[in-house]
């Protein structure tokens, strides 16, 4: 074992604290990283507050990873010293069911290896739960690691290991492009980056926000039409109007409302994660043939695909860098919405 410093939490309710803690030696396969940034994710904050149950503490979050390999396994082929890399919401899975073998690993039937607050071989990892990106170093498997194209700082690269890819995958799955009419509802961390990427698409964006008051940024990011849900004749004049429309946000909302703002054949994706079961008429959804889907992540080749799109089209995160000791007021303001848009820890601060 070898050891890196990071910030944990030990209780729902506590402060994160500088700790030490163990990463396992480098095996044949691994790749050892010096993190640089870790973005903050609301999924960090449901977890670490024990939102969703099951925390186990004393817990280290991220995994929105950027930082510079240290050193590879002898067996290592993909990447080098000094290559830049990132690591999102996985770290392993069992590679031999369907969904791992076509690239789907987020979906494995075994159940992926989580970048932190999962449980493993306890000879691998300390208390034998994974622990994440707020620390300043990692020990991950090759093909888990990806890599960071020139043309992406990777301070705003790092938010794109979850929010990018939860975005993209379902823009790709459900053919985002020129011609079609996509919404998103949310223009918060997650949000906002679909939004940039929907537009570079081809597809003609529309955002779904309570309020007006990040319309601005909205256009500035590629959307050409922004609404204010908050006024009721907002769902009036869109019924009917989407092909593709993704939900971002956590929030309670009353999606039978949504789904109607879809047209023939349209598809409502579950991005954000609700606390409560969502109410639909059972006529919304038959009436015109609607669908109602999710999406998690994506897997490691379509993250991979998501940077190099992202690089292309200069795509980067919105962020806000602080450091290490402003992780808890970060909390509170991400819970606020008091960010625009996402939080990226400097590492080097830890």
């Amino acid at each position: 074992m070898t050891t890196a410093a990071a910030y944990a939490l030990s209780a729902s309710d506590g402060a994160f604290e500088k700790v030490t803690i163990e990463r396992r030696d480098l095996g044949p396969r691994d790749v050892l990283i010096d993190i640089k940034y870790a973005g903050i994710c609301h999924s960090d904050i449901h977890t670490a507050r024990d939102e969703w149950g099951g925390t186990k503490y004393p817990l280290v979050p991220g995994h929105e990873i950027a930082g510079l390999v240290a050193a590879v396994g002898s067996e290592v082929s993909k990447y080098q010293v000094g290559d830049r890399v990132g690591v999102g919401c996985m770290v392993n899975s069992c590679g031999k069911c369907g969904p791992c073998l076509a690239n789907e690993e987020q979906y494995c039937t075994r159940g992926a290896t989580m970048t932190y607050n999962t449980q493993v071989d306890p000879s691998v990892q300390v208390d034998g739960y994974t622990m994440g990106g707020y620390s300043t170093q990692i020990v991950v498997t090759e093909g888990f690691v990806v890599g960071i194209p020139e043309g992406i700082g990777l301070d705003q690269a790092a938010p794109l290991l979850c929010a990018g890819v939860t975005l993209f995958s379902p823009l790709r799955h459900w053919n985002a492009g020129p011609g079609k009419q996509v919404a998103i509802i949310g223009m918060g961390g997650i949000g906002h980056v679909g939004v940039k990427i929907a537009a570079a698409l081809g597809a003609e964006v529309t955002v779904l926000s309570h309020s007006l008051s990040k319309q601005e940024d909205g256009k500035l990011f590629g959307a050409s039409h922004y609404y204010a849900t908050s006024e009721r004749q907002t769902f009036r004049e869109l019924r009917g109007k989407f092909d593709l429309i993704l939900n971002t946000v956590s929030a309670d909302l009353p999606i039978d409302d949504y789904m109607k703002m879809l047209n023939l054949d349209g598809t409502l994706v579950i991005l954000g994660l609700p606390e409560n079961p969502m109410a639909i008429k059972p006529f919304t959804i038959a009436g015109y043939r609607r669908s109602l889907a999710g999406s998690m992540i994506g897997g490691i080749a379509q993250t991979q695909e998501m940077l190099n799109f992202c690089a292309k089209h200069g795509i980067g995160a919105e962020i806000e860098v602080i450091s290490a000791d402003e992780i808890d007021g970060a909390y509170d303001r991400v819970v606020a919405s008091d960010v625009r848009y996402r939080f990226v820890i400097d590492v080097s601060t830890i």
